[in-house]
């Protein structure tokens, strides 16, 4: 099969090569997977440049998040999809045209998903609802801020506040992504390029309330404590930014605030019985309508990623904060007769 496979670490995705490698052999509890199509996430730039914190031994074939029709099922235990079905999971080697997966990190593609759509969904979806949910407890009627809105976690999040019956105030940048913001149910966007101040026009929305959640995938805990209300809790997802912060404690101290981070790779061993939980919450809010995919579509200013060399592409736009939403690279649409 073809592959995109890392012999050594790049200075960058534009280093990456398509290459043959043979296919993957299932152990006897795994699914074998046609990749159909496979998401980009920043952890993936880290790892390509071996600055992740999980590594594997090299050589190794990159990504982590796909979807695509089931091969064969395990031999063994009693398995959940035949061959054929529509499924969407994670595991490394997704960049790939054929993956293995152990059976827990599978889930059926939701009715009327396309496979684009499925394989933004794995970890943007239940991340954004463990974060709003179980860590911030958000509650109907308050105020949400939620940073890096135009991303994939970003759009997953302002739904999920939305569903919760909480008030969005966004940040993005540039009036396409403002656009795209919205047009995910985000009630207020700020523009936190040409108003770095945003904190006081937060502040100005809610009538001197303050936010009483923020979602913060970017690294910007230290100033979403200005317009903090009383009592908010603040959720560190990432730090897209490139930039760690630190935080004087007395200021979350004379707010009564909480600053909670968010991990949730690590639950399937540290709180497994929370999993089925976040995922059953997801998919009713999607079965109810209240949830869509959040993969990056063609809007005239960039084409879409098709086959495995639009991977370094995809991975550069992504770095580049070029595509708004998930990006997501189709491995089928591509002329089955061309060379990847």
């Amino acid at each position: 099969m073809r592959a995109v496979q890392v012999k050594e670490f790049v200075n960058g995705p534009n280093d990456l090569q398509v290459v043959d490698v043979p296919d993957p052999k299932p152990a006897d509890d795994e699914y074998l997977i046609d990749i159909h199509a496979c998401g980009a996430n920043f952890f993936d730039l880290l790892q390509i440049r071996g600055k992740y914190q999980h590594q594997p031994p090299l050589p190794w074939i990159g990504g982590a998040e796909f979807s695509g029709i089931v091969i064969n099922p395990p031999k063994t235990g009693s398995a959940r999809f035949r061959s054929g079905d529509r499924v969407f999971g994670s595991t490394q080697g997704a960049f790939a045209q054929k993956v293995c997966v152990k059976p827990e990190f599978l889930h059926p593609i939701p009715e009327g998903w396309t496979f684009e759509q499925a394989a933004a969904l794995y970890l943007t979806g239940p991340t954004s609802y463990a974060a709003l949910v179980l860590r911030a407890n958000i509650q109907p009627g308050e105020w949400a801020l939620i940073h890096g809105a135009a991303g994939g976690v970003g759009l997953a999040a302002i739904q999920v506040a939305k569903a919760r019956g909480a008030h969005v105030i966004a940040t993005a940048t540039s009036p396409r992504n403002i656009s795209v913001c919205k047009s995910y149910g985000a009630d207020h966007v700020l523009d936190y390029i040409s108003a770095p101040q945003w904190e006081t026009e937060a502040m100005k929305i809610t009538g001197g309330h303050g936010v009483d959640v923020v979602f913060d995938p970017v690294g910007t805990i230290s100033q979403s404590i200005k317009c903090a209300a009383w009592s908010a809790r603040l959720v560190a997802i990432g730090f897209v930014g490139g930039q760690i912060e630190s935080i004087k404690v007395n200021r979350i101290l004379l707010r009564n605030i909480s600053v909670v981070g968010l991990h949730w790779g690590p639950y399937a061993q540290r709180d497994p019985d929370a999993v089925p939980k976040v995922w059953a919450g997801l998919m009713e809010m999607i079965k109810e309508g209240k949830f869509r995919g959040t993969a990056f579509q063609p809007d005239g200013g960039m084409k879409r990623f098709v086959g495995l060399r639009d991977v370094g592409r995809g991975l550069k736009a992504l770095e580049d904060k070029a595509a708004w939403g998930k990006v997501v690279i189709d491995l089928k649409a591509e002329d089955s007769g061309s060379k990847l």
